[in-house]
This record gives C-alpha cells, sequence and structure tokens, in this order.
C-alpha cells in the first residue's frame, strides 16, 4: 500500500482584542514564545512560531484567543 498525500493546514491561534485584557497569561504559557503583548497591551500571536497546541486557549480567561479560522 502506498502512502497518501496529506496537506496539514495548521490554523495558528486568533486573539479577540476586544476580549484581551492584557494580562500576559497566554504570553507566559506558550511554549514556543510565540505570543506577545503589544504596545496597548494586547495579545499578539507571531502566526510563523504558532504550532496550534492549544495551551493559550484554555489558559485564557476571557475567552480571547481560538484556534478557529
Amino acid at each position: 500500500m502506498g502512502m497518501s498525500n496529506q496537506v496539514m493546514f495548521v490554523m495558528p491561534a486568533k486573539v479577540n482584542p476586544d476580549k484581551c485584557t492584557g494580562c500576559g497569561t497566554c504570553v507566559d504559557e506558550c511554549p514556543n514564545e510565540s505570543i506577545s503583548l503589544n504596545k496597548e497591551s494586547i495579545a499578539v500571536v507571531n502566526e510563523d512560531e504558532c504550532t496550534e497546541c492549544g495551551l493559550c486557549v484554555d489558559t485564557c480567561a476571557q475567552s480571547a484567543i481560538t484556534l478557529e479560522d
């Protein structure tokens, strides 16, 4: 049997700036250091570094982060 060609689509974390309070929990929990706070203290995801692990989603008390496109 041959190997099937599969394409993986990674959907990096997305931050809703209206919900983000800038607490920084996601920054602290991200194992890849893919999240930082901008000058307005809103979380920003480096989409090239995000591995879609979901830790930021799980730790955000404001539900400001999703992995949905």
